[in-house]
């Protein structure tokens, strides 16, 4: 089941590409809840939205994709009119995908260290302890980030640390200088609330609420941990739209 969701979400998302109606078949309109306040609810609207950028000659790749239980979870690279790397979370009930959450922005980087937003390890390390690293990583956010006892980030942070974020240096000092940076003495990066973690092996990816230098902000976090430490991290940041220009009632998270 888990490798036959992997490759429904893979044709789902290289419908994109063609606008190919059919590729939407995976989802269950009468179920599916649609998370992304940008696109209408069901099917119905994702074809719509795939015919739309079909227009647009894009190329999608799937760089990551990892399954945890019912979600399947892929780290994505999106050539449209513009570059942007996403996050796309699906919950499946059986063969169909009945619930979807995304979190996608503009391809930056490469940053400090030469990595861009997508490169490094691609798949799950064979036999690792997925409830370690979710623990690990749930742990992480709830004391560190939300809790902003940044003097705990060794804690939990290899030694050999790998950032992705296209606007840090790369290494551990580059997050934390990030995270403690304040404008006018309030904090510029606040995590608020963290509601979901989903974890495959040696990755979790962490979806986070908060405030990005005062704007609402969702943060997703794809996580890989060794040796009971986070190794690497990839990310996106993406300001959530006000009410008034949502398209459906479901909400970003």
């Amino acid at each position: 089941m888990t490798e036959t969701r992997k490759r429904a979400i893979h044709k789902l998302l290289e419908g994109i590409e063609t606008g190919d109606p059919d590729a939407v078949t995976v989802v269950d309109e009468a179920k599916y809840i649609q998370h992304n306040p940008q696109t209408h609810e069901g099917s119905e609207g994702l074809a719509a939205l795939f015919a739309r950028l079909a227009k647009m000659n894009p190329r999608v790749n799937l760089v990551r994709v990892f399954s945890d239980g019912d979600y399947v979870f892929a780290h994505t690279e999106y050539d449209f009119s513009t570059r942007r790397i996403g996050f796309e979370v699906f919950r499946f009930e059986g063969d169909r995908a009945v619930e979807h959450w995304d979190n996608i922005q503009p391809r930056l980087g490469p940053n400090a260290a030469g990595r861009s937003m997508v490169d490094g390890v691609t798949e799950a390390a064979p036999g690792e302890d997925t409830e370690a690293t979710r623990t690990l990583c749930t742990r992480f956010v709830e004391e560190v980030l939300i809790a902003r006892d940044h003097r705990r980030l060794a804690d939990f942070i290899h030694d050999d640390f790998l950032d992705h974020h296209p606007g840090y240096s790369g290494d551990l000092e580059g997050w934390i200088s990030a995270l403690v940076a304040e404008d006018a003495g309030a904090p510029i990066i606040t995590y608020s609330k963290l509601h979901r973690v989903l974890a495959d092996g040696d990755f979790a990816l962490t979806v986070s609420e908060g405030y990005l230098a005062g704007a609402h902000t969702s943060f997703y976090n794809l996580l890989r941990v060794s040796g009971g430490r986070i190794i690497e991290r990839w990310n996106t940041t993406e300001e959530v739209p006000p009410l008034s220009e949502w398209k459906n009632d479901n909400g970003k998270f």
